[in-house]
């Protein structure tokens, strides 16, 4: 079980319901691309070890924006990546497949570990190993549809489609009752590798604005009926 800050994290990411994900080739960019994310108010914020000095910039920019973000690290494959993610302070970890020892990591360090999964097989045994919520990847094969067919069965695992989520199916994804989603290229665009900053500040701005109109299952009201009762 997390203890200390890990709930907290949790609860932050899985309530911005958002998590933006920022990959780029050079990694120059990500501190005005994380300014810009944040003036638009997405505060939760993962930086995949596939791009290079990821760690760096995440102590970086942890130590300028303290607890105005929540920055993770994605793409932890196993113990050694975790550690070190952690060690330059990374607030949440995810993975794109379940790793034991990923999770045994960010157990000890009370920080939330979201697996990758995909069947309803994978998605179960993420939770039995104390996965807090469970990221599902790639979610553009199933689509919103595929999240409200797991959840039937499994309501009580929180699901993050992640991989090929675009901006217009945001809405979808959370109304078919996913606990946040994942969304990278499509939120982000060129602005990682020198394009638009104020097209970012716009895309950015639009996806929090669908966040907060999206309506979870469980808060839906029933339709009113028209007509006279007898």
């Amino acid at each position: 079980m997390l203890d200390g800050v890990g709930p907290r994290v949790l609860d932050s990411v899985l309530g911005d319901r958002v998590i933006a994900i920022v990959r780029a080739e050079n990694p120059r960019w990500l501190p005005d691309v994380v300014s810009t994310l944040l003036r638009a108010g997405v505060r939760t914020i993962e930086f995949p070890l596939t791009t290079p000095r990821a760690l760096g910039i995440l102590e970086t920019l942890s130590s300028r924006h303290g607890t105005d973000a929540v920055l993770g690290v994605g793409t932890v494959l196993d113990a050694q990546a975790a550690e070190e993610s952690v060690a330059a302070g990374a607030a949440f970890l995810v993975s794109p497949a379940l790793s034991i020892e990923v999770l045994e990591v960010g157990r000890r360090n009370g920080v939330p570990v979201l697996p990758g999964a995909f069947t309803p097989t994978e998605l179960t045994t993420c939770w039995q190993h104390g996965a807090p919520a469970v990221k599902l990847f790639p979610a553009s094969l199933g689509g919103p549809a595929y999240i409200r067919a797991v959840r039937a069965p499994l309501p009580h695992i929180p699901i993050v489609p992640t991989g090929g989520v675009s901006l217009d199916q945001v809405a979808a994804y959370l109304e078919e009752g996913a606990a946040a989603v994942g969304i990278g290229s499509p939120l982000i665009g060129d602005a990682a590798a020198g394009g638009s900053l104020a097209a970012l500040f716009d895309r950015a701005s639009e996806l929090m604005s669908i966040v907060r109109e999206a309506v979870p299952p469980g808060e839906r009201r029933a339709p009113i009926q028209s007509g006279t009762p007898s």
